[in-house]
């Protein structure tokens, strides 16, 4: 055996958590993605999707998909920088440009690649990077491509950005990226904070809206209309992956930004672009979003319905105050455990465990989309309440 493969073979950690039983990645879902799925011919209740406005399965996306691929086919065949920019797209990257309260706007094939090749190419030599430990890991990815100095900061932590800032030259720019709604403990940034402390140091800063989107602000403008500090920051990226119900992703700046990283960003310039089937899919979403806010008013209300539940009932959720609940069960292989059980109940969430968070971090993340019912909701808190219980998580 050649010794890469050797080296390789020696990870056995997902066959060990296989043989007990208890793995939990991968599971085939065989229907669409809506608030119940079938996994091996059984129903089971979502909770573990992005989702939050539940349009991937929406007639009038569907069917802006199908539209698409008939006009145009069903992909580019090349990258935006030459034979692989459709009208759709510009059409669309005005329409999020407007949406975010920006100048302009790029669309990239994923949200991760976003990040990957803002965060890299933004900054020089000279420059400064400033990121929250619990950043998403495309912006981390993206940091350490540049060449920037990385300065990290404690997650959420006011004095400790403000003393990761002090360490910056005065005249070398400085960039503070994070996350809007952080996407494991469902908490959001401390942006009014973070845009005194911007000024007061003369930085930029560039928030991903990835969970925001569609969940805050008005119409679900995110984070930054959320706090009503749009044009206080420099840079806003966004995904289709969650409520804009498709799969690419954008960043929203002033035209001379979006100019040199339409020309620069090397994730952008050496990747096929967005199918036109995601272009129009995306599109769609954003129109349902503006035109339907009764969706984000039911998340809400279920969501609240739900943090109330879980708090009633004593388990440990953090700081949350979107539809991202992070349940703390500080065990790696109870949390696959519980997964499990909960499965077996009917019940499809997400572990989140080391190396995604500490040890003694590890949680079951429990996300919300706006088609669920209290019934669904219901039936969820009744499952974890007794699974909870028989592994002596709450009272």
């Amino acid at each position: 055996m050649r010794l890469l493969q050797e080296k390789l073979a020696k990870y056995d950690a997902p066959q060990q958590y296989m043989k007990a039983g208890i793995y939990p990645y991968f599971r085939t879902i065989e229907s669409d993605q809506d608030t119940e799925v079938i996994i091996n011919g059984r129903k089971v209740l979502m909770f573990g999707s992005n989702a939050y406005l539940g349009l991937t399965n929406h007639p009038k996306v569907k069917e802006a998909a199908i539209n698409a691929i008939k006009k145009y086919g069903t992909g580019c065949a090349g990258s935006r920088f030459l034979n692989g920019t459709l009208d759709l797209h510009i059409q669309l990257e005005k329409r999020l440009a407007d949406f975010v309260g920006k100048e302009d706007a790029i669309v990239y094939s994923t949200g991760f690649q976003v990040n990957l090749g803002v965060v890299s190419c933004i900054t020089g030599r000279e420059d400064y990077i400033l990121w929250d430990e619990q950043d998403h890991a495309s912006i981390i990815e993206g940091h350490r491509l540049s060449f920037s100095t990385k300065l990290k900061y404690k997650h959420n932590d006011m004095e400790s950005l403000e003393k990761q800032l002090q360490k910056c030259e005065p005249d070398k720019i400085k960039l503070i990226v994070m996350d809007g709604v952080f996407s494991m403990e469902g908490d959001i940034a401390k942006l009014p904070e973070i845009v005194a402390l911007a000024k007061k140091y003369n930085a930029s800063i560039m928030v991903d809206e990835a969970h925001g989107l569609g969940v805050l602000g008005d119409h679900g403008r995110g984070t930054c209309n959320h706090f009503g500090v749009t044009d206080d920051v420099d840079l806003i990226m966004g995904t289709f992956s969650k409520s804009l119900a498709s799969i690419g992703g954008f960043i929203a700046s002033d035209k001379d930004t979006i100019n040199f990283l339409r020309h620069n960003s090397r994730s952008y310039i050496f990747s096929a672009s967005n199918t036109p089937a995601a272009t129009a899919a995306a599109g769609a979403a954003l129109d349902i979003m503006l035109n339907e806010p009764e969706r984000i008013e039911h998340l809400w209300k279920l969501t609240h319905y739900a943090l109330d539940g879980f708090r009633n009932m004593g388990c440990e959720i953090g700081h949350t105050e979107t539809p991202i609940i992070p349940l703390f069960i500080r065990n790696n292989d109870l949390t696959f455990r519980i997964v499990t059980e909960l499965f077996d109940a009917g019940i499809f969430v997400n572990p989140v465990v080391a190396p995604a968070v500490a040890p003694n971090d590890t949680l079951i993340r429990f996300s919300l989309m706006a088609t669920h019912t209290k019934e669904q909701l219901d039936r969820a808190l009744d499952a974890i309440q007794t699974v909870f219980r028989k592994h002596q998580l709450i009272p």
